[in-house]
């Protein structure tokens, strides 16, 4: 299972490169939570995520969510930004 680690309201994700899997969770105005990220198939494409609107009404559901493509494809932290 991924790490998740929440950021604080002036922090973004850290820097880790083009070449290594990301997942991010942020919240909107609105009081949704956007997932992004991406990462790697394991014949070495490249594999994107972008979250469902049915996942964003709670932070609960798009983690839960971005738990299971981070397991998938392999993403080690699901950083979360809970301030918009």
């Amino acid at each position: 299972m991924a790490e998740v680690v929440y950021l604080p309201p002036d922090q973004q994700m850290p820097d880790i490169g083009d070449d290594q899997p990301w997942l991010t969770i942020e919240a909107s105005p609105d009081g949704r939570f956007f997932g992004t990220g991406a990462s790697s198939k394991a014949d070495g494409a490249w594999v994107g995520y972008g979250s469902l609107a049915e996942d964003d009404v709670s932070l609960e559901t798009a983690l839960a969510a971005a738990q299971k493509w981070a397991a998938k494809y392999g993403v080690r932290t699901i950083w979360v930004q809970l301030t918009p």
